[in-house]
C-alpha cells in the first residue's frame, strides 16, 4: 500500500512540474509574440 501511495506522490509530483514548464513555455511565447516588430506590409 505505502508503495502504491509512493507512485501517486511522484506520479502528482511530475504533473505539476510537467504544467508548471508548460506554462513557463506558454508565456514565453505570449511574450514573444507581445514584443514582435509588426509586419505592416
Amino acid at each position: 500500500m505505502k508503495k502504491l501511495l509512493a507512485l501517486a506522490v511522484v506520479a502528482g509530483i511530475g504533473y505539476v512540474v510537467y504544467r508548471q514548464i508548460a506554462a513557463s513555455r506558454a508565456e514565453d511565447d505570449l511574450w514573444t509574440q507581445a514584443t514582435a516588430v509588426p509586419d505592416l506590409r
